[in-house]
């Protein structure tokens, strides 16, 4: 076998952070190592995986298929060593756990103390997902847990939910904007003429969404709930926001809110996990966000 899973994982390194040196500090390897990883492996397989020309190394069509395929690979290990080491001991090596942009990072980092106060084994990782980046996470294997999906779940099952609760949208303008003294309800013209600050998806594999976005808009599109907050604070642009959030920063003077006609509907949040994953940690997670009014009181942990 001239494949290994160490190769495959050097080489989805590569392809992530654009280069050798990236990849090698992502997996704690020296430059060198890498360089020669990828070359004994060509050399193995007789074909060119990368073309080194320019700044950036970019896989071959060869390339590209031995990593898409690879990939799969490398969940179907990644998969079967969790649940040895689950039938062993009932916790989980790891639990991964993606979490909505509009979930506060507080919220989570205290869960975690009280998680780690049980003294388990399990190494917790947390990833920030933004519209559809939480049911993309939990179909592709990426995460365990996803807490704050929203929207309908991808086709083809897989995964088990439990409604989280419902989040209210408002329209939210800095003071300074021009929107803010106009009269309402604002209408789609309106906010048409005007920049809108968008967070982008972030699904690597299911089809992106958008949301409160008008057809032929400006955007300014920004990574997080935080950095959108902060823009539209600043007055680069318009858009909706959590009523939570909103509300509290408006009660500072830092945004208004405005009526619309067409108003952004309420978005309904969920609590999601794979149906073969039994473990320990899962379940105690599980059990914490399923309390009720546990959405209300991480949203109202928000910073304003």
């Amino acid at each position: 076998m001239r494949l290994s899973l160490d190769a495959l994982l050097v080489i989805d390194a590569i392809e992530r952070k654009g280069s050798f040196a990236a990849a090698a500090h992502e997996l704690h390897h020296v430059p060198s190592a890498i360089t020669y990883s990828v070359q004994k492996l060509e050399e193995d397989l007789d074909v060119l995986l990368f073309d080194r020309r320019g700044h950036r190394a970019k896989l071959t069509a060869a390339g590209h298929e031995l990593l898409n395929e690879g990939r799969h690979l490398l969940r179907a290990a990644g998969d079967l060593e969790a649940r040895v080491k689950r039938v062993a001991t009932g916790w989980e090596a790891d639990l991964r756990i993606a979490c909505d942009g509009i979930i506060p990072s507080t919220v989570m980092l205290d869960m975690a103390r009280d998680f780690h106060a049980q003294a388990t084994s399990t190494r917790l990782r947390f990833s920030t997902e933004v519209l559809g980046g939480c049911w993309d996470a939990l179909v592709s294997g990426r995460a365990d847990l996803a807490i704050g999906a929203s929207g309908d779940g991808p086709a083809g099952g897989g995964y088990q939910t439990r409604v989280l609760g419902e989040i209210d949208w408002v329209f939210a303008i800095a003071p300074s904007h021009p929107l803010a003294s106009a009269a309402e309800p604002l209408t789609r013209d309106d906010i048409l003429a005007h920049r809108a600050i968008s967070v982008a998806d972030s699904s690597r594999n299911l089809p992106p969404r958008t949301t409160g976005l008008l057809s032929g808009q400006e955007t300014l599109t920004v990574s997080d709930t935080a950095s959108k907050l902060q823009a539209q604070v600043m007055g680069l642009g318009v858009g909706y926001l959590p009523q939570c959030l909103a509300t509290v920063v408006a009660a500072k003077g830092e945004l208004v809110i405005r009526r619309t006609e067409e108003a952004k509907v309420s978005q309904m949040l969920y609590l999601a996990w794979r149906t073969a994953h039994r473990g320990k940690a899962l379940k105690w997670f599980v059990e914490q966000v399923s309390g009720k009014g546990w959405l209300d009181r991480a949203l109202r942990a928000a910073p304003g």
